[in-house]
């Protein structure tokens, strides 16, 4: 008899070991805060920690922060690279744009009037002249059309040839940037409102 007992008391001991005893409820059972009798010394987080914990944003704020300031400093820069660039300042311009032969060139092209300066005005009128119903107006837009494009040609091979002239008394003949003749043309094709970097000099302000 005595040997059962102490039987049931050994049995007893072992399995309460490594079982959660939950302390009891004073308020609601969410408060309910429970220990592990396996060694480990700490509480076991309850229903509403866990939930707090899942809630916590992936993001903190601060590193929303730092994104937004990052973000606005690098539109900043961006700004002011582009301001930069329009105005013809030299750290923030294109290779092809760099050099004091390309701004001479720039200058030069800005001072004079050219001819492929009209080229989208007179697209839209002969676009505009092709929807009218007659053979003879369709006749002479296209035949303006070319004689523009001519026009415009000659212009800008004009305009490669005095300003290389300009460029080899100035700078030198064997120290001609290449594709100074091109760079002109291409700039003189534009409108003036248009032109990157805008100009620096108004109509008849020849460069020295």
């Amino acid at each position: 008899m005595l040997s059962q007992e102490v039987m049931q008391v050994i049995l007893s001991s072992h399995l309460t070991q490594g079982f959660t005893v939950a302390k009891p409820a004073r308020n609601t059972p969410d408060e309910e805060t429970t220990y592990e009798l396996n060694g480990k010394g700490r509480p076991t987080p309850t229903r509403k920690e866990k939930e707090a914990a899942n809630l916590r944003p992936l993001v903190s704020s601060d590193r929303k922060a730092s994104s937004k300031e990052a973000r606005a400093k690098y539109n900043a820069v961006r700004d002011r690279a582009r301001i930069g660039m329009a105005n013809g300042e030299e750290k923030y311009l294109p290779i092809r744009d760099k050099g004091v032969q390309r701004r001479f060139i720039r200058d030069y092209v800005d001072a004079r009037f050219n001819v492929g300066e009209l080229m989208i005005p007179v697209m839209i009128l002969i676009i505009v002249m092709t929807f009218i119903d007659s053979w003879q107006v369709q006749m002479v837009s296209i035949l303006s059309l070319w004689a523009f494009f001519i026009l415009a040609v000659i212009d800008c091979y004009v305009a490669g040839r005095l300003v290389k002239r300009k460029l080899a008394a100035k700078f030198g003949a064997d120290k001609l940037q290449k594709g100074n003749a091109w760079y002109t043309a291409m700039r003189a094709l534009q409108m003036r409102v248009m032109r990157l970097p805008k100009p620096q000099v108004k109509r008849g302000e020849w460069p020295t």
